[in-house]
C-alpha cells in the first residue's frame, strides 16, 4: 500500500470552469510526498539543517484522466518505486475519495542536492536506511 494523504478542493484550486487547474496536481503531489517523508521521520527542514542537503524535483511525468471539482475530496498517494544513490523515483496518484476513480497519476523523480551549492550529492545513508526499513517498505510497497 502507498502512503495516503487527503486533500479537499477549494476555490483557489479551480479554474474558471470550476475544475482543478492541471498544475495544482503537482502541488497536491508535493504535499503528499512531504507528509510521506515526515511520516517516515524524514522532515525536510531538519534534513537541511542536520544533513546540509535537500530533495528537489528533477523530473515529472504526469497523466490526467478525469477532472476534480470544487469540494471534491481526494486521496493523494506516494509510493517509492526506486531508490538510487542520488535520486528517488516516486509513483503518485490522485483519486476521488468517494468512488476511488483515478483522476491523475505521475512519476516524480526527486534528487538530493547540497543545500548551499545546489549540486547533486549522494543521499545520506541514514535516509536510505529509513526509506528501506521494514516499516517503510510495509507502508510503501504496492500490491
Amino acid at each position: 500500500m502507498a502512503f495516503e494523504f487527503p486533500i479537499r478542493i477549494y476555490w483557489e484550486d479551480t479554474d474558471a470552469g470550476g475544475i482543478v487547474f492541471y498544475a495544482n496536481y503537482l502541488k497536491f503531489f508535493e504535499r503528499a510526498r512531504t507528509e510521506w517523508l515526515r511520516a517516515l521521520g524524514v522532515g525536510q527542514q531538519i534534513l537541511r539543517e542536520r544533513e546540509g542537503g535537500m530533495f528537489v524535483v528533477s523530473e515529472t511525468n504526469v497523466k490526467y484522466h478525469s477532472p476534480a471539482r470544487l469540494d471534491d475530496e481526494l486521496i493523494v498517494t506516494a509510493a517509492l518505486k526506486e531508490a538510487g544513490r542520488v535520486t528517488l523515483n516516486i509513483e503518485q496518484r490522485a483519486t476521488l475519495k468517494s468512488t476511488g476513480a483515478l483522476l491523475c497519476q505521475g512519476s516524480i523523480r526527486i534528487g538530493w542536492v547540497d543545500a548551499q551549492t545546489l549540486r547533486p550529492a549522494r543521499i545520506p545513508a541514514a535516509i536510505i536506511d529509513q526509506l528501506n526499513s521494514e516499516t517503510a517498505i510495509d507502508r510503501l510497497s504496492s500490491s
